[in-house]
Order: C-alpha cells, then structure tokens, then sequence
C-alpha cells in the first residue's frame, strides 16, 4: 500500500560542497517525490531555511567549508527550528549517536539511495502524524 501523504508537501533541504554529489542527492529525493532545495554551505542552508517554511528535513554532509561544518549547522537548525528532522551523512568521520542533534540520523558514505528514501518517508510518515 502506498504512503497516506504527499511527498510533494514534504521539502527537503540538501547541503553539499561537491556540486556534483549535491546535484545527485537531489535528484535522488526530487525522483522519490518530495520537494527539494539545495545549497553549498551552511550560510546559504540557513537563508533557505529563512525563506520556505515547508522545509521539514535538513540532509546535510558532515564535511564543508567555512565556519560551519554540516554538524554545527544540524545543532544550529535544531535550535532554531525544532520540528525539522535532520539527516547527517559523512564519507570521512563517523558521527558518534551522542554528538548527533536530538533525533538526528547519520548515515556513511557512500550510502545506498534507497536508505535515504525510506529515512525520509519515515520521517514524512511522522510529519503527517504530527
């Protein structure tokens, strides 16, 4: 049986200093149905954040220059914006459960497509319950 909700209604915000792989895991999640922004850095995550409340769940790498790396920045949206889940990913540092935001998830590098598609379904899941 298919989900009770609309991905669409779902954003998703996907920072990543590689371009390419940034382009990659959002194409990833647009084809999985939801709605997605991208950005390069933690300044430009915060902005959107700023802009679009519909963002409901932050993807972040760990790794990424200037002044906030993708672990400071999930602590940062935590903050200041509670309800939004966070998905952490790192192909470099393996983040320990206790240095993860309140209900954050981490997943290593590579990761397979699919296991981010069901984090965010269960996590729209719920959104939805809310």
């Amino acid at each position: 049986m298919g989900q009770s909700y609309d991905r669409r209604r779902i954003a998703v915000l996907v920072v990543e200093d590689e371009p390419l792989l940034l382009m990659d895991a959002m194409d990833m999640i647009e084809d999985a149905g939801f709605t997605v922004y991208g950005a390069a850095n933690a300044a430009e995550a915060i902005s959107l954040m700023e802009k679009h409340d519909a963002i409901r769940v932050l993807f972040t790498d760990v790794d990424m220059p200037g002044s906030m790396d993708g672990l400071k920045l999930a602590h940062a949206v935590r903050d200041r914006w509670p309800p939004v889940s966070i998905i952490i990913a790192s192909g470099h540092v393996n983040v320990a459960h206790e240095r993860l935001p309140e209900n954050g998830i981490f997943f290593s590098k590579p990761y397979p497509p699919a296991s981010i598609v069901t984090a965010l379904d269960g996590i729209a899941a719920r959104i939805v319950q809310g």
